[in-house]
């Protein structure tokens, strides 16, 4: 393990406020444009829409009585100072900080809504067809820009651990 100079800590942590500051920006946007429950087509498989997820992904325990705000919000927390820790640890490792600069961008974004209105906004909707049997009438479970970070460092997270895994075969 390397240790990252400022400068490229700055760089990763500007990536992730980028990304804060795009996910606040677009949840101020419906929420100053949208009720609560309200759908504007876009597309013919795209949706604007405006739902509020008291859970976790696919609201996972959002009909919990309340308790679980504070237990994601932590998870948030503790995930973002582990992040911030990585990221000091790893300069060398360019696709990795990449990643979890998208997912502390992404995870902070959701706390900040957690913590401020007691729920994350989702807004994108996305359905086809085909999602049908596993999704309502299709229906993508609503996400938002903070979800989208953390699912694409997700996948980058798991591309950089194969390329290592790869690199070290050879």
């Amino acid at each position: 393990m390397t240790r990252n100079t400022p400068r490229s800590l700055f760089l990763w942590l500007g990536m992730a406020l980028v990304i804060l500051l795009a996910d606040q920006f677009t949840k101020v946007l419906i929420i100053s444009s949208f009720q609560l429950g309200d759908s504007q087509t876009v597309t013919e498989f795209f949706n604007l829409v405006r739902v509020h997820n008291s859970g976790a992904a696919f609201s996972f325990l959002s009909s919990a009585s309340g308790w679980q705000r504070w237990f994601f919000t932590a998870i948030g927390v503790g995930a973002a100072g582990f992040i911030v820790w990585l990221l000091r640890s790893h300069a060398d490792q360019r696709l990795f900080c990449f990643a979890l600069a998208l997912v502390l961008g992404g995870a902070v974004g959701n706390v900040i809504d957690r913590v401020l209105w007691g729920y994350v906004i989702d807004f994108l909707d996305f359905h086809w067809d085909w999602l049908s049997p596993v999704f309502y009438q299709g229906h993508f479970p609503a996400f938002n820009v903070a979800d989208s970070a953390i699912s694409v460092g997700t996948v980058c997270l798991i591309l950089d651990e194969l390329l290592r895994v790869r690199t070290s075969k050879d």
